[in-house]
């Protein structure tokens, strides 16, 4: 299991690329950068320019929000600048920002996924042999490459493809197109095993030479006081998360369906206190470990050893870099 870590959520993108650096030097796996306040692959460039060996994934970007030859030349580009240690993350959104925010086409999300996939493949492989762009999609069609526009082949390669997925039909697409899986912070050992990876085996065949990743959810603290501080974030984080009709699935495999409702209900109030005080404590350890840097590094592998490749650092919270720096550090010694 490798041990990643993210920029914050809120992070510029200067702040990004020192973090980046940061993360190189305290020998961390990879680093991902969010979409969130910034454009992903602003950050991206700035952490390959600031870097020499980590590797770099964007976690995610809004496919939906873009179209695949935007994307290709983008993740392209920040392949060249990284020297081949990139890693495309793509993820969907949701209907509502798709639609109202990018003012973009929302339909069947996960067969325009499966697409936008193959299309950006398309497009790269006319680029790396000259032959002619011809992809004709249900919802992209490319059919013009002249050679002033085309890059050609990036030395490096191309990036591998990793596929943010919940539900069972975007699973499936990941399991058909991508190179690996992001799972989504809002999910469990058990729907890790009992929903993503049955899902991907049937629609692969296989795991092997596929990497499935997890930004894990984690409360960190050198003392009770941050831990308290750190808790109440996470489970703010979890009911923002839960009120989500699209993470639904997750609920209901524990059963907590009812809870997707009420949190659903409140976020529609804008209730934010009320939603995190909706997570209780069987909640909270469903979805988060707790505890010192050792403690959270133990826990970690014990819930996802043999399930995902690597795990990634999640704390919506400002959490302590040295404290983060010991639990990977700590991670990567017991694997």
């Amino acid at each position: 299991m490798l041990a990643d870590l993210s920029a914050h959520l809120e992070a510029t993108p200067r702040q990004i690329a020192a973090s980046a650096a940061a993360a190189e030097e305290g020998r961390y796996d990879g680093f991902g950068v969010p979409e969130t306040r910034h454009d992903v692959f602003t950050g991206l460039a700035l952490a390959a320019a600031a870097t020499d060996r980590i590797c770099l994934q964007s976690e995610i970007a809004v496919a939906f929000a873009r179209n695949p030859m935007s994307v290709a030349v983008l993740a392209n580009d920040i392949q060249l600048i990284s020297g081949g240690r990139f890693r495309l993350g793509l993820g969907s959104q949701v209907k509502a920002h798709i639609e109202r925010r990018f003012a973009m086409p929302w339909s069947r999300p996960a067969a325009r996924m499966e697409e936008f996939v193959v299309a950006i493949r398309a497009i790269w492989h006319a680029w790396a042999t000259g032959e002619r762009l011809t992809f004709r999609g249900e919802f992209y069609q490319h059919t013009l490459m002249t050679d002033f526009f085309s890059p050609g082949p990036n030395p490096h390669g191309n990036p591998p493809v990793i596929l943010a997925a919940v539900g069972e039909r975007m699973t499936q697409v990941a399991g058909r197109v991508a190179d690996g899986m992001l799972c989504h912070s809002f999910t469990t050992p058990q729907y890790v095993s009992e929903r993503t990876r049955p899902t991907l085996r049937e629609a692969r065949g296989s795991l092997d030479g596929f990497t499935l990743g997890l930004p894990a959810l984690i409360i960190l603290g050198a003392d009770e006081k941050e831990r308290a501080d750190a808790e109440a974030a996470v489970r703010a984080q979890i009911a923002f998360y839960g009120s989500t009709p699209a993470y639904r699935p997750v609920l209901e495999l524990h059963g907590w369906e009812d809870l997707n409702d009420r949190l659903n209900t409140l976020s529609r109030r804008q209730a934010w206190s009320e939603m995190a005080d909706a997570i209780d404590d069987e909640v909270l350890d469903a979805f988060a470990v707790a505890g010192t840097a050792g403690e959270v590094a133990h826990a970690l592998h014990s819930r996802f050893g043999g399930l995902v490749d690597r795990v990634s650092l999640y704390t919506p919270y400002d959490a302590d870099p040295a404290q983060l720096a010991v639990t990977a550090r700590a991670l990567r010694s017991i694997c």
